[in-house]
């Protein structure tokens, strides 16, 4: 396990460690999403502290408000199906993405491509298992022909677009304002206002915790620098009481209390008020904010960040999936057992898609480089001056 803090590991490892590190913590959070801290303390007998079954057990097939999905065994949620359909639209372009590129090919891979769906225990559109949030990109750029760059506004606004950006912060790597530009982008298709912000914050977050050296205080810090509105204010407040805390047990209920005057879905998760997930510029999804605030009190270590993001309810699988991706893209090592369970209970290949994206990663960068150097050329023309002046 790499040290507290301390960002380590090649650019090919910090990928894999990223988007394992989602999967896991996506599995990890999918059984006790929506419940308390202490609804989760009393349904397990205390914190969780690895992969556990369905709330429900053998009646989640029928128990509300969950069924028909077989939340928990390891099985990773629509978090991580989004997240690896956008590494294949990434496949498919072999370039940056915008919101076009989910018209032209996240929407159709969503809607025609039979996979296997774990919760559902069978082979499935991915479109008959996204969240409504998910499925208003088919209803907005497939039925409505709505322009992408615009069709996210009029969507709830949550973490939809957020909770699958890893992909765009890896692929602009240590540079955290192209990543936030690109997710942006990205995510005009899915959603406005504080979760389009979201969307491009955690790709930025991520693309600063590839960065050399980089820590816990350096990821919050990129996210600082770039971050609006009350998505910045929230970032500033958890991650300031974060800092109080060297153990998620203390550190539930200040960082819930917090994050609180920014979230807009209430105390009850389960039974959000009329004014829930509506635009706004003075509030952040719950989301982001804690899985940064986890990844402070942890010192960067995984187990500890995402075993944290578990044990905070309501959304804890894309808190969980954040603080995942985070840890891992620092270079923590994602437990060996829990991602061997998750591979075979959700029938995946975790390392495929960080392969992919590692070989589309490196293109990038390479056009990325001969672009600059073309628009450097002309801009010496243009001034009559060398490139090395």
């Amino acid at each position: 396990m790499m040290p507290k803090g301390e960002g380590t590991g090649t650019l090919d490892e910090r990928i894999i460690g990223a988007l394992v590190g989602a999967a896991v913590g996506d599995a990890l959070g999918g059984p006790v999403e929506g419940y308390s801290p202490e609804q989760i303390t009393e349904r397990h007998g205390g914190r969780v502290h690895g992969i556990v079954g369905p709330w429900n057990g053998d009646a989640w097939r029928t128990a509300r408000p969950i069924a028909p999905y077989h939340k928990g065994d390891g099985h990773v949620t629509d978090d991580t199906l989004m997240t690896h359909a956008l590494v294949r639209v990434y496949a498919t372009v072999r370039d940056h993405l915008d919101a076009y590129a989910v018209a032209e090919h996240l929407v159709p891979d969503l809607m025609g491509a039979p996979r296997w769906i774990p919760e559902l225990e069978a082979e499935a559109l991915p479109l008959q298992r996204i969240f409504l949030a998910e499925k208003w990109l088919v209803a907005r750029l497939h039925y409505g022909h709505v322009d992408p760059r615009e069709a996210g506004t009029g969507n709830i606004v949550n973490c939809g677009a957020a909770m699958y950006m890893a992909p765009v912060g890896l692929v602009n790597a240590a540079n955290p304002p192209a990543a936030y530009a690109e997710a942006l982008d990205i995510a005009g298709a899915h959603q406005s206002s504080y979760g389009r912000e979201a969307a491009g914050i955690f790709a930025a977050a991520v693309a600063a915790a590839c960065t050399p050296g980089a820590t816990p205080d350096s990821v919050v810090s990129a996210c600082l620098a770039l971050a609006k509105d009350g998505t910045r204010s929230a970032i500033q407040a958890v991650c300031e009481v974060a800092a109080r805390h060297t153990d998620f047990e203390s550190a539930l209920g200040p960082l819930r209390e917090a994050v609180a005057p920014y979230d807009t879905v209430g105390p009850d998760y389960r039974s959000p008020s009329l004014g829930a997930r509506r635009p706004s510029r003075l509030h952040s999804i719950e989301e982001l904010p804690i899985a940064l605030g986890m990844l402070v009190v942890s010192g960067g270590d995984y187990r500890h960040a995402v075993l944290g993001s578990v044990n905070y309810g309501r959304d804890c699988d894309s808190i969980a999936t954040m603080s995942g991706a985070l840890a891992g893209a620092l270079g923590s090592q994602v437990p060996h057992d829990w991602a061997k369970t998750v591979a075979e209970s959700s029938r995946l290949d975790l390392d495929a898609p960080a392969r992919t994206l590692a070989e589309v990663t490196h293109e990038i960068f390479e056009r990325d480089l001969r672009r600059r150097r073309t628009h450097e050329s002309a801009y010496a023309a243009l001034t009559g001056t060398s490139c090395s002046d």
